[in-house]
């Protein structure tokens, strides 16, 4: 991801001292990322504990699936074609809207992408800032997590974590052109269709004991 981003995040760590644009991108990023990470950090084991659980995950699925389909029938008013043009105000809307994503079977990138849909941000731009956002979010994520299990780590062989690495590396720069591109250019109507559909399995087989989610 950040590869595939390179010179915006070069050009910002080479300019913020200078240009006006690119200290408001790294606050707008800032003032996206803060609400998940401080929520996550007061709320998360909470909301896993309750939350986490094949019902409120499939009705979750449900309900951001028809979200997603009003969303995209709405008529797009696009007055944000660039990241550099988002307000502090756009950005806490999308902290807002990928706060959401908290919630199991809630999509962090899709709560984002649609929430950027909403706030007047162009296709292409609401999945470019997105996939900025999830820097930080992942870093930290990443972060926290080692620090967690960084005794079970400390035992691991090293060949294999690098190797999964190069792999990861490899596969997420393909991933992510592919859906910049696609996102730029289709709606999500199928994704939406797809989360009520699965949404509406569990709920079935769960209601009539076929599965033990």
């Amino acid at each position: 991801m950040c590869w595939e981003f390179r010179q915006k995040l070069l050009h910002t760590a080479f300019t913020l001292h200078r240009e006006p644009a690119s200290r408001r991108f790294v606050i707008n990023l800032l003032i996206v990322f803060l609400p998940l990470a401080v929520l996550a950090l007061l709320f998360g084991d909470a909301i896993k504990a309750v939350l986490f659980k094949p019902v409120p995950v499939a009705i979750a699925l449900i309900v951001g699936g028809l979200i997603i389909l009003w969303a995209e029938r709405r008529k797009h008013s696009e007055r944000i074609q660039d990241v550099d043009q988002m307000t502090a105000t756009d950005a806490v809307k999308l902290g807002a809207f990928q706060a959401l994503s908290l919630i199991p079977g809630t999509s962090r990138s899709g709560a984002t992408i649609i929430g950027g849909l909403l706030c007047g941000l162009s296709r292409r731009t609401a999945a470019e800032f997105s996939f900025f956002v999830a820097i930080p979010v992942l870093l930290s994520a990443t972060a926290y997590e080692l620090w967690k299990e960084r005794a079970a780590i400390a035992q691991f062989d090293t060949a294999p974590l690098v190797v999964s690495c190069i792999v990861s590396f490899v596969s997420a720069l393909l991933a992510v052109k592919f859906l910049i591109r696609f996102v730029s250019r289709h709606s999500f109507a199928a994704f939406a269709w797809y989360r009520i559909v699965f949404g509406g399995v569990i709920l079935l087989t769960a209601w009539t004991g076929l599965v033990r989610w």
